[in-house]
């Protein structure tokens, strides 16, 4: 895929240990042309992996995944005995197997500590994987146009045999379609002739923080306990009634006292943006919080920020200062998602 990135005027970055696309007309443009029309990522670098043994996986995740059936995608999180986040990852049943797709930074330690829990994982980290988004993407890739939102399907396009997953990472409708390393750049060029979009990282990070979506190493951690993440709707309700899964009683302990600390999504004043790192204080100057994702929203046209406050302050509408350079930028704690989702459900 390299050469097409750099074929199409790519600006490439380092990702992950990656040379990833950064933009390639513009973030503006490209995340404008996935909110109206479609628009294709190559994720190529996220880690798909496949596992037969879906009980001994489900005692390291709080998610139902003997439940999962076959044809049916779900968001689950891989913990640690503390109940902080290892990787939160999407779990597909294909029939005769289950599909993982993991974060890239995550990948190589995910693969580690599943072998070393007794989940036999077969690394497929080789195949290609590209995200088509948008209100168009179902005109598109009519091929999966009858999937519905965390459906999953095997079917050839254009010839290419492929996995398909009507999900994303935009909060806009869209498929996932993983493939042969070899295919993923004829596959791309197939979408782009149908009238998709490129765009690079960039796009997509200002796309999911306005779809409220979580950034792996930014908003969640070891350390996050998923309660304080507001992840409580990955933990099943199944998985709430035994507690049997690794790290289940910290996350239980959260869920019933409630966390010191909770994420919360922040609009802000005036233009400019609060990133990563920046100190959040209350209406009386107490440091309460940091942030841990910032932009300029293209949607919204204003700066928008995801951030840990305390949990007293963590309530729709407490207003907040965002500390950049030294100077405190007015905001207040919005809901999310800051963009409503449009899945087909």
């Amino acid at each position: 895929m390299d050469g097409l990135h750099r074929e199409l005027g790519a600006r490439m970055v380092e990702f992950a240990g990656y040379e990833m696309p950064l933009q390639y007309a513009g973030i503006i443009a490209e995340h404008t042309a996935c909110r109206e029309g479609a628009a294709l990522f190559d994720v190529s670098h996220m880690g798909q992996a496949e596992i037969s043994d879906p009980l001994a996986f489900e005692a390291l995740v709080p998610g139902d995944i003997s439940g999962l059936a076959p044809g049916k995608q779900r968001y689950t999180l891989l913990l640690n005995a503390a109940g902080g986040i290892l990787d939160d990852l999407m779990v597909a049943n294909l029939g005769s197997r289950i599909q993982l797709v993991l974060n890239a930074g995550r990948k190589h330690a995910d693969i580690a500590h599943l072998t070393a829990h007794g989940v036999a994982v077969t690394p497929h980290f080789e195949r290609g994987l590209l995200a088509l988004q948008g209100p168009r993407a179902a005109a598109l890739l009519p091929e999966g146009a009858a999937l519905k939102f965390m459906e999953a399907a095997e079917f050839a396009i254009g010839g290419l045999s492929c996995v398909v997953t009507r999900s994303g990472y935009t909060g806009e409708d869209g498929f996932e379609i993983g493939c042969a390393g070899a295919d993923a750049e004829p596959l791309a060029r197939l979408l782009l002739s149908r009238g998709a979009v490129p765009a690079g990282l960039g796009a997509r990070d200002s796309l999911r923080l306005e779809a409220g979506l979580c950034l792996y190493g930014n908003d969640i951690d070891e350390t996050t306990n998923p309660i304080a993440a507001g992840l409580n709707w990955a933990i099943a309700k199944k998985r709430r009634e035994a507690w049997n899964f690794l790290g289940a009683e910290p996350v239980r302990a959260a869920l019933a006292q409630g966390p010191a600390q909770k994420l919360v999504g922040i609009k802000l004043q005036g233009r400019a943006p609060a990133r990563s790192g920046a100190s959040i204080h209350n209406a009386s100057g107490e440091s309460v919080g940091h942030v841990t994702s910032g932009c300029f929203s293209p949607t919204l046209n204003q700066p928008i920020a995801l951030g840990y406050v305390r949990a007293d302050c963590a309530a729709e509408h407490t207003p907040l200062d965002l500390i950049v350079r030294d100077k405190p930028l007015r905001g207040s704690v919005a809901a999310l998602p800051f963009v409503p989702h449009r899945y087909a459900r």
